[in-house]
């Protein structure tokens, strides 16, 4: 079984970035801290209100990380992934959650073992609180798309 690899780990950290309070990334989206954290570990989720140290929050994303592997992995019973796919597709884990993953286009594909369409189904993830992030110029979410696109071009490299 594949686990995210270092460099998949530290992209994604890279990718979400580092608030030591609660923000909301986006608009409609909820209150975020660390590298992205959406709840705490025993489930709560962030307040805006809540703060984190740099040391606290790379141990939050670890183990939140390692959770969401485990579901994710047993998400795709009997497909075989490259370690860049298993690295991006948690990467879009982590930025949509596993219930988006479990229930999405790209989780079927693989299932299917089309994984050219699973790679183009990426790009259907472009919306933010029903806002089109892939339209020019905006300002909103531009890197909601920007992330798609990368993850896109990433999948199609090695397919």
């Amino acid at each position: 079984m594949l686990t995210l690899s270092m460099a998949g780990f530290g992209a994604w950290k890279a990718s979400e970035g580092f608030t030591d309070h609660a923000v909301i990334p986006t608009k409609g989206d909820v209150p975020t801290l660390g590298h992205g954290s959406t709840h705490w570990e025993d489930g709560r989720p962030v307040k805006i209100t809540d703060t984190i140290t740099p040391q606290r929050a790379e141990i939050l994303a670890r183990n939140l990380n390692s959770h969401a592997e485990k579901e994710f992995a047993a998400s795709l019973p009997g497909v075989k992934l490259y370690q860049e796919e298993f690295d991006l597709y948690m990467d879009f884990v982590g930025q949509y959650g596993i219930g988006t993953w479990r229930a999405s286009s790209m989780r079927r594909d693989l299932l299917a073992k089309s994984y050219v369409q699973a790679c183009h189904d990426l790009l259907k993830y472009k919306y933010a609180a029903g806002f089109d992030c892939s339209t020019p110029g905006n300002k909103r979410c531009w890197g909601v798309w920007a992330r798609q696109l990368e993850r896109y071009s990433k999948c199609m490299a090695v397919q």
